[in-house]
């Protein structure tokens, strides 16, 4: 199978015909074999009775459905689970994702070699305050942060070689930082295409200003993870380290200063540099006692999915 196209949805009934027809008409006309992945994360205006009834007339449609609505990531890892093209494209469902812009994200993968090409909506039509300045923002401080050069991590358009989707383990909120998650799984060849972005046709969007304030606290959680989640004790043990070292050091100034040189001065307990070393002792052991917890945990964690599956249709 040439192309697994997975669609993660909430509530999108109105365009899952017109997008599963746009979709079957590029792929035909390019005679690519291919199936077409809907996940639905607990949709409640008839949207898996639509991905069913297409089921029924269009052998390539599978679908996956949520117990309840767990979030865009777990629906991702669904679908990459199932998936078994050779290339994998994510796109929305509201059909602000142009579907023409496969074939070429395709050869990009396939004769370009790229592990992953990530979509940029370069000409938005958003509202210029509600979402394009935040997520001008928002990528900008990505890049910095993870030293993936992409101008667009939210874009759902994307291209994966199968490898890729199969090995990066996509959770919590982290859909939006999956360029980052391959190359940290050492995936260094990451490509980017600007893309048509479409004007919504109907309904309305499911994201509000509250995903930059979550996209932000994944980012921050998502550098952390990069640099020490593999060694976190490099990370407690160094911070540990420094605090012990300053809690020895007034330690061993108090024991000096009161065996050979104020020895009838005041108590050792009275003075504020005992308190700063044990303060500091104490915090230097907890950040050790940290870094062997993290190593112990990453040593013995083993992969669970935070979704529920309640129907499948393959």
């Amino acid at each position: 199978m040439n192309i697994s196209v997975v669609i993660p949805l909430l509530n999108e009934a109105e365009s899952l015909k017109e997008l599963h027809h746009w979709i079957a008409t590029v792929m035909q006309s390019n005679g690519f074999l291919y199936e077409i992945i809907f996940i639905d994360d607990g949709s409640t205006d008839g949207s898996w009775e639509l991905i069913s009834a297409l089921k029924l007339k269009f052998p390539e449609v599978k679908g996956i459905k949520f117990l309840n609505n767990f979030g865009k990531s777990q629906a991702l890892h669904a679908g990459f689970a199932m998936a078994q093209g050779n290339v994998i494209i994510t796109m929305d469902a509201d059909l602000q994702d142009n579907p023409e812009e496969i074939p070429e994200l395709y050869k990009m993968i396939t004769v370009e070699n790229y592990d992953l090409v990530s979509g940029w909506k370069k000409k938005r039509y958003d509202s210029k305050i509600a979402k394009n300045l935040p997520s001008k923002l928002f990528n900008y401080a990505a890049r910095r942060t993870s030293g993936v050069q992409l101008n667009d991590f939210n874009c759902g358009l994307k291209a994966y070689k199968k490898q890729v989707i199969k090995t990066v383990e996509v959770t919590g909120e982290m859909h939006r930082y999956i360029p980052v998650l391959a190359k940290n799984a050492g995936f260094t060849k990451i490509g980017e295409k600007v893309v048509l972005h479409q004007a919504r046709k109907y309904g309305t969007t499911k994201f509000g200003a509250e995903r930059f304030v979550r996209g932000f606290l994944d980012l921050i959680t998502i550098w952390f993870l990069s640099s020490f989640a593999k060694r976190p004790m490099h990370l407690f043990g160094a911070w540990g380290a420094i605090m012990l070292f300053v809690g020895f050091g007034f330690a061993l100034y108090l024991g000096i200063d009161k065996l050979f040189i104020n020895t009838t001065g005041r108590l050792i307990t009275e003075r504020p540099q005992f308190y700063i070393s044990l303060t500091a002792m104490i915090l230097g052991t907890q950040l050790f006692l940290a870094g062997f917890l993290g190593e112990l945990t990453l040593r013995s964690k083993k992969s669970q999915k935070d979704y529920i599956i309640e129907q499948v249709i393959e």
